[in-house]
């Protein structure tokens, strides 16, 4: 795999996770009408102060069994299955469910870094996805160029956060819906049409 085909992959593979509705998304909405991009900006570092460490300690356990060929074959296809699992739901919750930001009525959170930290641990999604698809990600990576693989990786990775959420809180500021409901699940739906080619390319890789 060359550098291009790499940070293809990893991008496409990773904006259907960061582009999301979830807690830390609604969460953003609620916290951006009052702080704007500030408020993104810190809840995504929140978000990479839980991440970051995972996938470091995902990756120095993977890289001294990375060579294995069942290793190889496990991740393979618990990746690649995965990968098609979450973009059936996402084109199926995408296409069915109503969009709507939430009502801004609740608490007024003080510390968006905490909150983006704690709201990224404790989304099962978020854990479920590192450990099967992410997992998968970092055996890429270290294949490609070891634990710099892996640090690259996540570069490609972790921007998308950073400007989604920035951009979330700051629209959420000023008041104006960035997309409509329409175009945001037909670009869900695409993203899960996405992941399901790359689950389909990783099982055909590892069998």
């Amino acid at each position: 795999m060359d550098v291009l085909s790499f940070v293809v992959t990893i991008v496409l593979v990773t904006a259907s996770g960061a582009l999301a509705l979830g807690p830390l998304f609604f969460t953003v909405i609620s916290h951006g009408t009052k702080s704007g991009a500030k408020g993104g900006l810190a809840f995504a570092v929140g978000h990479t102060l839980f991440e970051f460490p995972l996938v470091i300690l995902l990756a120095l356990g993977l890289s001294t069994i990375v060579s294995e060929p069942a290793v190889k074959l496990l991740t393979g296809v618990i990746g690649g299955l995965a990968l098609i699992v979450f973009g059936v739901m996402q084109i199926h919750g995408y296409l069915t469910s109503r969009f709507g930001a939430p009502k801004s009525r609740g608490i007024m959170f003080q510390n968006p870094i905490l909150i983006g930290l704690g709201f990224t641990g404790l989304n099962p999604f978020f854990i479920v996805w590192w450990f099967t698809v992410g997992l998968k990600l970092i055996d890429v990576s270290l294949t490609f160029l070891g634990l710099l693989g892996v640090l690259f990786m996540y570069v490609c990775h972790v921007w998308m956060d950073y400007a989604w959420l920035t951009a979330v809180a700051h629209f959420a500021r000023v008041g104006v819906n960035m997309i409509g409901a329409r175009w945001y699940r037909a670009i869900m739906a695409f993203f899960g049409v996405v992941l399901i080619y790359f689950g389909i390319a990783f099982l055909v890789s590892a069998l």
